[in-house]
């Protein structure tokens, strides 16, 4: 089952080739709050709710009315953030970025998840790299651009899975599904000094268009592509899913939600899991107007954004 969230206020709902509006279901988080509510997965939820009428979905994708699969009322309460060094590759993607010639706290710690990523059931497994990328102040839709800053050197992709969660009443993490992610950072201002990665993370994320629901893949095989005036500049598959992984989402998601903090009930998180694969790791430096797009066949449409260059601005603290 996948399930999108359309703009104007709606679900759809696509199992296998066809999709359907789900009939009295204004957003996914409103029927993730019904599911825990009457202590049902989300799967029943929507199957309960019946099917309306038939929806064609890569139309409203290319109408751009579809919105990220979750977004909450106040911005402040969705949090934006990520992990990396979790796929195999990662270390090796990170260090020819630095021009890494020794074993770096990079290698390190991609080795410490090869070594304790994935404990055994009821064990808690060595913690990955983590950051944060922000509030749903930085949460992109499928279409819309993801925005450089004016001091920004780099906007690159960065092609993941990410996490949907919300916390529920009582404070328990409930994941609603999996989608496709674009962790878009600064990877210029990461190689200068791996001190500067919070600082290169604090960028936009797009997340969707479809939302996965049920368990992650074991083997996910993607594209990652860049687009300049329509054409392809740069091509590579990805590959995610635990097969690929050195660490368990269940690890992932343990360390993170560890953290009282980020299990306030009604809050709402988006989580990426990491990549190997970057155009920048290949010497690609991306224009304004270049196009990201991310596919993989488990996932659904595509997730397709352009790049665009804010303005500088002039920022000034004030004394009062």
């Amino acid at each position: 089952m996948h399930l999108s969230q359309l703009k104007e206020g709606g679900v759809v709902c696509r199992m296998g080739a066809s999709a359907h509006i789900v009939p009295g279901a204004t957003s996914i988080l409103a029927l993730a709050g019904e599911a825990i509510a009457s202590g049902r997965s989300l799967a029943d939820v929507v199957a309960a709710h019946g099917k309306g009428e038939a929806v064609d979905l890569t139309a409203e994708l290319a109408a751009g009315r579809i919105d990220t699969p979750l977004r909450h009322p106040d911005p402040a309460h969705l949090h934006l953030t990520g992990t990396g060094l979790t796929h195999t590759g990662s270390a090796s993607a990170r260090d020819a970025m630095h021009g890494a010639t020794a074993v770096t706290d990079s290698m390190k710690m991609f080795r410490m998840g090869i070594e304790g990523g994935k404990p055994a059931a009821g064990q808690t497994g060595v913690q990955p790299e983590w950051f944060y990328k922000g509030n749903g102040v930085n949460l992109v839709a499928p279409g819309q651009p993801l925005n450089s800053p004016a001091f920004a050197l780099d906007g690159g992709e960065e092609p993941e899975i990410a996490g949907i969660y919300l916390i529920g009443p009582d404070g328990t993490p409930f994941r609603l599904g999996f989608a496709l992610a674009n962790e878009f950072s600064d990877h210029i201002t990461e190689k200068g000094n791996y001190l500067w990665l919070a600082h290169s993370k604090l960028r936009p994320a797009a997340i969707g268009p479809e939302m996965l629901v049920g368990d992650l893949p074991q083997d996910i095989h993607g594209t990652s592509r860049v687009r300049r005036k329509g054409e392809v500049i740069w091509e590579k598959p990805f590959l995610s899913g635990e097969a690929n992984m050195s660490h368990s989402i269940v690890n992932l998601e343990y360390h993170h939600f560890k953290y009282d903090i980020f299990r306030q009930p009604g809050d709402l998180h988006i989580h990426m899991f990491g990549t190997a694969t970057l155009s920048f790791a290949d010497g690609i430096a991306c224009h304004a107007d270049d196009q990201f797009e991310i596919s993989a066949p488990d996932f659904g449409l595509p997730l397709i954004n352009p790049l665009h260059h804010d303005a500088a601005r002039n920022v000034t603290v004030r004394a009062l």
